[in-house]
């Protein structure tokens, strides 16, 4: 029975590559947008990433890292006072100007530590030391900024370069690796005192607290005694690792009290822009399409193989077995679309991480729920089929 649905399938090549052909095409749709959705959120994340910092502290009214209420500079000492702290520490985070060596303008994520912990400072440095941040009029530039800031793309910038932060001199002595901003520009370190040199003064200029719980202190327990003793709002990075010591929780606070950062960053944008409905509705396209194809493809298959199953029917074979060789076909050209689809988002995500755009992260469950959407599609036309079979008397076979 497994080998004449497949004959019967294969046989009839033209419908058979259109059934193909749109299960592939809603696949593509369905994978390669879910996935550029999920990059984008994450690059909205990207600066609790790039600031491997347990806890953020800021202005209670913040739902998102790329929102700043400045603090006061007293908030750092406020922190520090809470006991389940262990350490605290001022970081600067704003959008700047950089001009390069052709005198045109372009707009970075400028991040100032503290100098003397370099707490916040990037995990991963390709080259240079870190402790050279502490020259003066030094920075340390991500790898995008080797090539966004270069006037000639063919010769990037390297260790030693100077550019200007708002009319003030930066000189490189590193570079690192870092995940690429929301905005699209890249992220450049230095230390707090400097990063207020190189932005425009006002009255308040600290972006947040980063801050790491006592040994023995749950993260999320810290978080919320800080919430409790401050009045600011603590969020917990997810981002940066747990240590397994840390068993002891304090109160009721087993989890965040606002949620952690990457979250509540999220469903900020979810919630506010229009970048679901942008991508969920191109998802949507691609549902429909594969169902308008496969149905209409696969209604006509069966109408064009009407009499040997009607044949088959007359010969003894149950509706059942009938059905299920109509289910077996739709399974197999859901399965080839599925893959053929899958393995072209692959050739998609390949380019896009050559070039670094557009962002692309496609979790585990994108495929798999883009397998279940497409057999969904597949059942829905085997059943058309098997309705129209059902009623399909053998004796029609024999007439003339």
């Amino acid at each position: 029975m497994f080998g004449l649905a497949l004959k019967m399938l294969f046989g009839d090549t033209a419908k058979y590559l259109m059934l193909v052909a749109g299960l592939f095409f809603a696949t593509f749709l369905i994978v390669q947008q879910a996935s550029v959705f999920c990059g984008l959120m994450r690059w909205t994340t990207s600066t609790l990433k790039n600031v491997p910092a347990p806890i953020f502290v800021v202005e209670e009214r913040v739902e998102q890292i790329n929102e700043t209420n400045p603090l006061r500079d007293t908030d750092v000492s406020l922190v520090r006072s809470v006991s389940a702290v262990r350490w605290a520490f001022p970081l600067y985070s704003g959008i700047q100007r950089v001009r390069v060596t052709d005198g045109s303008f372009k707009t970075v994520q400028l991040l100032g530590i503290d100098s003397s912990s370099l707490a916040g400072a990037p995990a991963r440095m390709k080259q240079g030391k870190l402790e050279d941040l502490r020259i003066p009029n030094t920075v340390i530039i991500d790898e995008l900024a080797t090539t966004r800031l270069a006037h000639d793309p063919d010769h990037p910038i390297k260790i030693g370069d100077i550019f200007e932060i708002n009319d003030v001199e930066a000189r490189v002595v590193g570079i690192c690796e870092a995940m690429r901003s929301f905005t699209g520009g890249p992220y450049i370190w230095t230390t707090y005192e400097r990063a207020l040199q190189y932005t425009p003064p006002s009255r308040k200029m600290l972006s947040a607290v980063i801050c790491a719980p006592v040994e023995g202190i749950d993260a999320n327990a810290a978080a919320a005694e800080i919430e409790r003793k401050t009045g600011l709002r603590a969020y917990v990075n997810d981002h940066v690792g747990k240590n397994p010591r840390d068993k002891k929780k304090a109160g009721n606070y087993d989890k965040p009290f606002y949620g952690d950062f990457n979250t509540s960053t999220v469903w900020w944008y979810v919630r506010n822009t229009g970048i679901p409905i942008s991508f969920g509705t191109t998802v949507v396209i691609g549902f429909i399409v594969g169902i308008a194809i496969a149905c209409q493809t696969f209604y006509a298959f069966v109408l064009d193989n009407l009499k040997h199953l009607g044949a088959l029917k007359a010969m003894g074979m149950s509706n059942f077995r009938l059905s299920l060789m109509l289910i077996i076909q739709a399974t197999t050209v859901g399965i080839i679309g599925f893959g053929l689809g899958l393995l072209a988002t692959s050739g998609f995500a390949m380019g896009a991480i050559k070039n670094a755009q557009p962002p692309f992260y496609m979790p585990w469950i994108i495929p798999v729920v883009a397998f279940g959407v497409i057999q969904l599609i597949c059942m829905i036309a085997a059943l058309l089929g098997i309705i129209r079979l059902s009623l399909y008397e053998p004796a029609m076979v024999f007439r003339a």
